[in-house]
């Protein structure tokens, strides 16, 4: 049994803060920090982009070298601190140290992330104010303006919270704070996230959990088809609860609350998108494995002409058909079909497409299920017993303006 908030209360043994530190110059916060009181065990996943960020690959070595005793995770906005070269991963280090030295622990046991215009050097006169200033708190406070610090384009922070309760009674808690709205494509990770919880998980649970709920979480989600160099998920866990995943069900039980948790922040990014007018659920089933079925929805999740599909509220699923045909998967056409519903959840289908051809439908109510702000396309392309689903999000004017006009 779990509960899953929109907001973040108490961890216990965390606290958090966010702050401007002049980074963005326009006194917004930039500057985030997430403290544990005690040694976590922490976990990750990373960008598959060959051009990794600093910060991805000071983070990716400590992970190697001390996966059982992370105290904090420091986060800036506005700098990428991406193809910044050997003085990148410099500054990098020495952000984690500036945080190491304020808590009296080692360098390796912190994280470091960073989110912004690439090919930047960070400011580190600004990062070095802002580490002596920034104060962690326990709280919902604390954990508000630490999201707004992870922010660059986004229109709103995005938190959350889950208290699961274990076999034996006892309670724990989870909670995760996610950015992103632009460079988003499901490629690991496609933003960055900090999870944390008072769970009392060992390094293999973390990376297996971690790895696990991502996979139907954070790398189901579309925006603009770019995979970002900077992209990171952290689960860090500190035991404050001391309550250990002792049993299977314990272990199912954290695991759902963990994906209900990874699922809501990931689908906040894809409500978030840059210019974003409709979220779209892509389901495809019938594929031969569910490998095949995430590469069709990926496809047309990521398809220009799909997405301005669904910004001009237009039905026209020979885009989708298509899409799906050239996404590398073996199929016979003549066993597709496809459907569309309001809601996330297919509601009220409406078939448009059955044994690879169109049926009989009315035109104006697949017009009105498109018009809606959350829809369902369903395509099914076989016999098999492979399924996926990938959120996404339309492709209209005001992407292109904003990302025009993005270093202006």
């Amino acid at each position: 049994m779990h509960e899953l908030s929109k907001n973040i209360g108490g961890v216990g043994g965390f606290r958090a803060a966010g702050l401007a530190c002049g980074i963005k110059g326009n006194d917004v916060p930039d500057l985030a920090l997430i403290v544990s009181d005690r040694d976590c065990t922490a976990a990750g996943v990373f960008t598959r982009n060959l051009v990794k960020a600093a910060p991805v690959l000071l983070d990716q070595e400590l992970l190697r070298i001390n996966p059982g005793a992370t105290r904090a995770v420091v986060v800036n906005s506005g700098c990428a601190n991406a193809c910044t070269g050997q003085r990148g991963l410099e500054n990098a280090r020495a952000t984690g140290a500036l945080v190491a030295a304020r808590l009296d622990c080692d360098a390796s046991a912190v994280f470091v992330m960073s989110t912004g215009v690439i090919g930047v050097q960070l400011p580190m006169e600004r990062i070095q104010e802002g580490v002596t200033d920034i104060s962690p708190v326990a709280g919902t406070q604390g954990w508000q303006t630490a999201a707004q610090g992870f922010m660059t384009t986004d229109k709103f922070p995005k938190l959350a919270s889950a208290r699961v309760r274990l076999s034996g009674g006892q309670e724990v808690n989870i909670a995760g704070i996610s950015k992103g709205a632009g460079m988003i494509a499901p490629d690991m990770a496609t933003m960055l996230a900090v999870i944390v919880t008072d769970a009392d998980l060992t390094a293999t649970q973390s990376q297996t959990l971690l790895e696990e709920v991502n996979s139907v979480s954070f790398n189901c989600i579309v925006v603009d088809g770019d995979t970002s160099t900077n992209d990171t998920v952290l689960l860090l866990a500190n035991g404050a609860s001391g309550a250990a995943l002792a049993s299977e069900d314990d272990v199912a039980a954290f695991r759902d609350a963990l994906q209900d948790l990874c699922v809501y922040l990931a689908q906040a990014i894809v409500r978030d998108g840059e210019g974003a007018t409709r979220f779209v659920t892509i389901d495809v089933d019938g594929a031969p494995d569910a490998a095949a079925a995430r590469q069709i929805a990926n496809t047309i999740a990521t398809s220009a002409l799909s997405k301005t599909a669904f910004y001009g509220s237009d039905a026209n699923w020979g885009r989708f058909a298509a899409a799906a045909g050239r996404a590398g998967v073996d199929f016979d056409p003549a066993d597709l079909e496809l459907w569309l519903g309001e809601g996330e959840r297919l509601e009220s289908p409406l078939q448009l497409m059955q044994a690879g051809e169109p049926v009989d439908y009315d035109e104006n109510e697949a017009t009105s299920i498109v018009r809606q702000p959350e829809f369902t396309l369903r395509l099914s392309i076989g016999s098999g017993k492979g399924r996926a689903r990938v959120w996404t999000c339309d492709l209209g004017h005001d992407y292109v303006s904003l990302n025009a006009e993005y270093r202006s």
